[in-house]
């Protein structure tokens, strides 16, 4: 889900990057421009209101998780939840456990087209869930357009409920060798990224937060943010993974007035194809990572679906400016 490549002449770089969906820019308390009411967002395209008009024409509530005999507290039916870098790996099985909760999902990602695996998902959700999932391409360096984007899906549905920011990415260099310009991208896409989609969700909830209505945001952080990997390079991952987790108490503790919730995950080792592809270079790992944890092996991404579902649900109504540390028991030995 990540590509390969080499940064530095004198050792090899493992650069493995999930779909980077975050503005770089400074952080402004002046709202956006759609928000003084001299632009208009644009609309839907009419085959998409057209779905959403009928999202839920197409399957019983009781299909639905969480009805009002089974768990409501965990019912999604009607929100509205975004996913950022959804167009594949974790963040698209997220969005697929958010659908079979009735959420109405929205992908954001900068690919020009998805996974493969997007299609089924997709056509799953409006075909056997009632509900529907939507693509939308941005590369959120574009605060611009992230803003107005994210403003045209609050205004097509008249409500923002949730976020899951699951974009990032890795950089397995030497500290000794870790260059500048990698080190900014790092912040800049896994803290700063991840701040800047969480304002222009936040911004919306607060706009249309009338009648009672709550948000909940959930920031995929790592137990590389509170732990230093062994035999795993990467100062500057680990740095902004322990920031994302001190990021989300924070700007908890500000929206927590404004009903809006924010919490973190922190999964393990999750097994993608592009860990597999590691495994292929660096046979060891795939012996001793199990080992490091008290299960004794490596997690897949639907094992953080549950998860997903409960912070971004009422599930987990009182919960906020808490992580859900996800590693196996790696770090609690």
């Amino acid at each position: 889900m990540n590509t390969l490549r080499t940064t530095l002449p004198r050792t090899t770089s493992r650069i493995l990057r999930t779909t980077t969906h975050h503005p770089i820019a400074a952080f402004s308390t002046t709202l956006p421009r759609h928000q003084s009411g001299t632009r208009n967002p644009p609309s839907p395209p009419p085959a998409e209101a057209a779905a959403l008009a009928n999202t839920k024409a197409n399957a019983p509530a009781s299909t639905y998780l969480g009805t009002t005999k089974r768990l409501p507290e965990f019912n999604l039916v009607d929100k509205v939840v975004l996913v950022s870098g959804a167009g594949r790996g974790l963040g698209l099985v997220c969005a697929e456990a958010l659908l079979e909760g009735g959420a109405i999902v929205y992908a954001l990602d900068r690919l020009p087209t998805p996974s493969p695996d997007f299609s089924r998902v997709q056509k799953r959700a409006s075909s056997e869930l009632g509900t529907s999932l939507h693509y939308r391409r941005i590369d959120v360096r574009d605060v611009d357009s992230l803003n107005d984007i994210v403003a045209s899906i609050a205004d097509a549905h008249g409500r923002m409920d949730g976020l899951i920011a699951a974009a990032g990415i890795q950089q397995e260099t030497p500290a000794l060798e870790y260059t500048a310009a990698d080190c900014d991208e790092m912040m800049s896409v896994n803290v700063t990224g991840a701040f800047m989609t969480c304002q222009a969700v936040a911004r919306q909830m607060v706009r249309y937060g009338g009648e009672g209505r709550k948000g909940s945001i959930v920031m995929i952080g790592s137990m590389s943010g509170s732990v230093a990997n062994k035999g795993l390079i990467c100062p500057a991952y680990n740095a902004s993974k322990a920031a994302v987790l001190q990021l989300a108490r924070n700007l908890a503790s500000e929206w927590g007035q404004y009903g809006i919730r924010v919490n973190t995950i922190s999964p393990g080792y999750i097994v993608t194809a592009m860990v597999e592809a590691l495994f292929v270079q660096f046979p060891d790992r795939r012996e001793d990572w199990p080992k490091q944890n008290m299960l004794g092996r490596l997690s897949a991404p639907e094992e953080y679906r549950g998860a997903a579902v409960f912070l971004i649900s009422d599930a987990s109504s009182f919960m906020t400016g808490a992580d859900l540390k996800m590693d196996g028991g790696h770090s609690a030995w």
